[in-house]
Parts: structure tokens; sequence; C-alpha cells
């Protein structure tokens, strides 16, 4: 297997701290973001969509999402799950991962994207060159505004995201709330119980 990445950007870091949680190592190559690697022809070859991670397969197959990847190293390494180890847990990580990814992941990358010369004409990822649109950095904006405050309530109720243990989806919701700082956001201070879960994370991951 060979896995290329981008250390530096959010959708990996997903990847690089479920790895780093259950002791994987795993063939990398970076594929620089900052210089539009993942756009030319070389890489285009290895996965078309031109987005990272990406995990390629011994058989040839290429794995491009970050949850599919993840469910396939948990079934290889099912030690220290992070996917649930109960049907119900299992159906309440994948549940929060979505939310997380639709709601603050996307408000952030909205944010960002369409408000940056840097995304000029690249306002999605991908192949396809998308137009910036700066209405959305004000969406962006009310979207973490009424997402963080029900999260910090969830999380009054219990220790992790989805119960009484650490997974996924406590991985994803930290790399979101470190991804809000590429935008100048932060986690309000009255969301405690927020913060204290996010205390409570980053020891969990030795960070």
């Amino acid at each position: 297997m060979k896995l290329y990445t981008y250390d530096p950007a959010p959708n990996p870091n997903r990847l690089t701290l479920f790895m780093k949680y259950k002791g994987i190592s795993l063939d990398t190559q970076q594929i620089d973001l900052g210089t539009a690697e993942q756009l030319t022809e070389q890489y285009r070859r290895i996965n078309p969509e031109c987005s990272v991670p990406a995990l390629q397969l011994d058989d040839g197959t290429v794995l491009t999402e970050v949850i599919g990847i993840c469910t396939y190293l948990e079934s290889l390494h099912p030690e220290k799950p992070l996917l649930g180890s109960t049907p119900l847990e299992q159906a309440l990580v994948i549940s929060w991962d979505h939310r997380i990814f639709v709601t603050v992941f996307s408000a952030i990358a909205g944010m960002l994207r369409n408000r940056s010369r840097a995304f000029a004409n690249r306002a999605l990822p991908g192949p396809l060159d998308v137009p910036q649109i700066p209405e959305l950095v004000e969406r962006g904006k009310l979207q973490l505004d009424y997402i963080l405050p029900r999260l910090d309530a969830e999380l009054a109720t219990r220790p992790w995201l989805a119960g009484d243990n650490f997974t996924f989806a406590d991985i994803d919701l930290l790399v979101a709330v470190n991804f809000m700082g590429w935008v100048k956001q932060a986690v309000p201070e009255d969301c405690t119980h927020l913060l204290a879960w996010y205390s409570r994370a980053k020891a969990e991951l030795g960070l």
C-alpha cells in the first residue's frame, strides 16, 4: 500500500491522527497542495479527483475518501477501535462524522476558499475550476455560530461525541476546531463543555 497525502491540510490530518492513535505506519508520499502538485498529470493518473489523501492498495485500487480509507484500515487493524465496537456505536460514529463534515468542515472550507486570492477560480477542491462566491464567507460564519453551541450542549451530557469511548468522530471534530484557526475563528469562551472536550481529545492523542 502507498499513501499519498499532504500533512498540513485538514482532511489528510484526519487520517494522520487516526493512524497515529492506532499505531499504523504506511509508505507515504507528500503531494504539495501549495504548488498545486495534486493537479499535475502524474498525480491525476493516480487519483483523477486531484485530492488527498489517497490510498493505493497493492491490487491497484485507489481509495480517495478519508472515511473509506479509515474503514479499510480499521478492518486490518481492529485494535484500539475508532469506528465503534457495537452496531449502535458504529452508527453514531458515522453519523457524527457526516454531521461534522457537512456543518463545521464545509463552513470553514467555504469561508477559506471563497475569500482567499490563493483559491481564485478554485473555490472547490478537485479538477474542476469553480469561481469564488464571496457571500459564502458570511454564510460560513453563520453556520459556525449556529453549530458550535449545539456541539457544546451535546458534550455537556457525555465525555466523547459518540458516547463513552473516544472515536474517529472526536478526531474529526478536533481537526475541525483546529481548522477554524485558518479563517480566524475560535470556539466561544462560553462553550465550556466543548473547550473541556478539546483539552481531553488533545491529551488522548498525545498532542
